[in-house]
């Protein structure tokens, strides 16, 4: 039997959400979890990667496992065993072929850009004392949605057959004090979303100006785009799947 996992994670304390050697992740976390709750040993398979310090407000996993178990009293004692960083939302029966990696149809992020001094906010969004143009910020955002290939945001040596994406949308929208930008998918490459950003907030300083985004996604070099803001202000928001995956 297979079974999906909701889950949301505050990804600060975590080299992010893979299983890596001398690491604490969120995956390894999770599995480990499962594994002694149902004394037996249980292997998750995530909807995707998120790195260093990213946080996840929607994440689904996958597990399989032959003996049938009681699930609300299982999504009760693994909130009450998790750290308090990492919260599960439900766990649900789903075709033995779903796959939570390779059925997700769309993913969303935000990133969170603070314009003032905020001490609730500090470890959550990237802090600006510079005033950014949201409209150019914006135009150059639609210049993403005219292409497809976007090695020029890639982390360099990353092991992809394709840097192709199909981007949905990506806008900014501002809430109080935040900037915040809005990107939707069918997948991401790695660092892709923070290299975005860091490309746009230099379009908003006025150090790049609109057209020169088609000039850096046309090079496919890593170089030519702007850096890569800090991963504190990155949220996985949502993950969407048709409804073919329910059993």
């Amino acid at each position: 039997m297979r079974y999906f996992i909701q889950l949301s994670y505050n990804g600060a304390a975590y080299h992010g959400w893979q299983i890596q050697p001398n690491a604490i992740t969120v995956q390894e976390t999770l599995q480990d979890s499962l594994s002694k709750l149902l004394n037996t040993k249980i292997a998750i398979t995530g909807a995707g990667r998120t790195d260093t310090g990213v946080h996840a407000s929607q994440m689904f996993a996958h597990f399989d496992i032959d003996e049938e178990f009681d699930t609300p009293k299982l999504l009760y004692k693994l909130n009450s065993f998790l750290p308090k960083d990492i919260a599960i939302q439900s766990i649900f029966e789903v075709r033995a072929d779903a796959h939570a990696r390779f059925d997700a149809v769309k993913r969303s992020y935000k990133y969170k850009v603070c314009l003032k001094k905020d001490v609730f906010q500090y470890d959550y969004a990237y802090l600006m004392h510079q005033e950014l143009d949201m409209q150019k910020m914006n135009e150059a955002s639609e210049v993403l949605l005219s292409y497809s290939d976007f090695q020029c945001f890639s982390k360099s040596n990353t092991d992809v057959k394709t840097y192709n994406c199909k981007i949905e949308n990506a806008y900014w929208n501002k809430e109080g004090d935040m900037l915040v930008f809005n990107i939707s998918a069918d997948r991401f490459l790695r660092n892709m979303v923070r290299a975005i950003v860091g490309t746009l907030v230099n379009v908003g300083l006025g150090k790049l100006d609109v057209q020169d985004m088609h000039r850096i996604i046309a090079s496919k070099d890593r170089g030519q785009a702007g850096f890569s803001v800090p991963a504190k202000g990155l949220y996985l928001t949502e993950v969407l799947y048709q409804n073919i995956i329910i059993k």
